[in-house]
């Protein structure tokens, strides 16, 4: 297992997603994302779980957040979750899964999946709005 190729498949996949400005591996706080330099996406990597069992080899859960920013100012009449939405929904397309069921980065991992609770904001009073969308990556280690 190399962690670090892992990582960076998944980046690079959702960073594919249409109309985003900034993209990064690490995080900044909305704050300090200009407006101009919005919609972005970063990605971080929160965590991971081992699970073994008797006869059977390591598979770890990887865990990972998508931070996605979007700031409407530019325009008074735009819905800042509008914008998110359609960011949102092409990320869950992006991390479909193949044919076999499964998303596997491009034969990297068992399963790359979003799993959990998406949190956002959708900028109810202001420009500003976020996501943050939890992925889970399984990857069996053979060795």
């Amino acid at each position: 297992m190399n962690r670090e190729q892992i990582y960076e498949a998944l980046f690079n996949k959702v960073k594919t997603v249409p109309g985003l400005v900034t993209t990064g591996r690490k995080l900044k706080h909305y704050a300090d994302v200009p407006a101009s330099a919005q919609p972005a996406l970063f990605q971080t990597q929160t965590g991971e779980v081992v699970h073994k069992d008797v006869n059977k080899p390591y598979w770890f859960d990887l865990n990972v957040e998508l931070y996605v920013y979007v700031n409407t100012s530019s325009d008074p009449a735009a819905v800042p979750a509008t914008q998110l939405n359609n960011i949102v929904d092409t990320i869950v397309d992006v991390l479909a899964p193949n044919w076999t069921g499964y998303q596997t980065l491009d034969g990297l991992v068992f399963n790359a999946v979003i799993d959990g609770k998406i949190d956002t904001d959708e900028g109810v009073l202001g420009d500003q709005a976020y996501a943050i969308i939890p992925v889970r990556i399984t990857v069996v280690n053979d060795k």
